[in-house]
């Protein structure tokens, strides 16, 4: 494992005049580069060769280096040019679903934005619904076993997988009729978690906290844009019940939203609440991005499913800003800015091991 100590010795040797934010090529990259370049930091993409010509023709990236594969950025050499660029990586999902959450805590020396023991709590949904309960949140009923299903469930898989294989039961058997169909590693088909099916709305909600100052910002709102699920909706109920479609819930895009003003002080008190547990948890506790899953009920209650503990693609809507981060900002500030804003307060103020491991 990586101690902080170890990244510390490390940071310590920066030039912190000549800090470069870096990343993977993929999912919010040009949302952290352009927020990179408006806080006057270089910024560096780590890119696979299909991808390394898209990235290249954006003004807004500054240098483009090619990987053979993303796991590549564990190895040594790439590890001690990145430190000795002065790098900074942000973590986003593709970075954590192509590394590996335990590869970045155990193998990873780079300096990182954030905690990355956070990757292990999100990674792991026992320790995920852990970290939720002591947050004092309500959460899916989880069926431990699928002789246990009684009512409409979800079944999902462990990792940043876009919603990738999840599916809809609701009885035993067909747990193991569909569980059979999907093609995943056995090590992770075996990991699945069986959790109620909340019907209501849901909500992906955008927070940045500051360690800084210990402030927590809500700085946009999305819900996602699933495949074939969103598609089947326009198919008439007739038709749908003739061609029996199996609905599939792969993100593939995401639709802004915003949520009524009257639930936001309750909103805001889940985030702050999943902070303080974090902080008992995995000290120094969650630092930077984070998204929610949420569902709102008819009754106006919310139930969370999940916590992405980095920048989520949803974010990509607001790069000029959303409805919420202007209402803090009186500029256009995205998360992508405020990662990089979070890191330019922290070096001038002489803080920056406090938000980097």
């Amino acid at each position: 494992m990586i101690l902080k100590k170890d990244i510390e010795e490390i940071l310590n040797d920066y030039d912190k005049e000549k800090i470069v934010i870096c990343t993977i090529g993929s999912h919010t990259a040009l949302q952290i580069a352009k927020g990179a370049r408006d806080e006057n930091f270089s910024n560096l993409l780590l890119c696979v060769q299909k991808s390394e010509k898209f990235y290249n023709q954006f003004d807004i990236v500054d240098d483009v280096m090619r990987i053979n594969s993303y796991e590549e950025i564990l190895d040594e050499e790439i590890q001690d040019m990145l430190i000795e660029r002065n790098s900074i990586l942000i973590p986003h999902g593709s970075f954590v679903e192509y590394v590996g959450s335990k590869n970045i805590i155990d193998k990873l020396k780079v300096p990182m934005h954030g905690n990355r023991l956070v990757l292990e709590w999100e990674s792991d949904r026992k320790k995920e619904r852990e970290w939720f309960e002591k947050s004092k949140l309500r959460v899916p009923r989880e069926f431990k076993s699928p002789d246990e299903i009684d009512s409409i469930a979800i079944v999902k898989f462990p990792g940043a997988r876009g919603g990738g294989n999840y599916f809809i039961v609701k009885n035993e058997d067909e747990f193991y009729e569909k569980i059979g169909k999907i093609n995943l590693p056995k090590e992770i088909k075996e990991r699945y978690t069986i959790q109620e099916y909340v019907i209501g709305t849901r909500f992906y909600p955008h927070f940045f906290y500051s360690a800084l100052d210990d402030r927590v910002e809500l700085l946009g709102m999305d819900i996602r844009y699933e495949s074939n699920v969103d598609g089947i909706s326009r198919i008439p109920a007739v038709i749908q019940n003739e061609i029996q479609i199996e609905p599939s819930y792969v993100i593939t895009g995401n639709i802004p939203v915003v949520m009524r003003e009257s639930l936001l002080p309750e909103l805001m008190e889940i985030a702050r609440n999943l902070i303080n547990s974090s902080k008992k948890l995995f000290r120094p506790g969650l630092i930077g991005p984070f998204c929610v899953e949420l569902v709102l009920t008819d009754d106006l209650e919310f139930v969370c499913f999940e916590i992405s503990a980095r920048i989520v693609a949803g974010t990509n809507l607001f790069i000029n800003g959303s409805p919420y981060s202007s209402l803090i900002y009186n500029e256009p500030m995205s998360m992508g800015r405020r990662i990089c804003r979070d890191i330019r307060i922290a070096i001038k103020s002489q803080r920056l091991d406090e938000i980097i491991y």
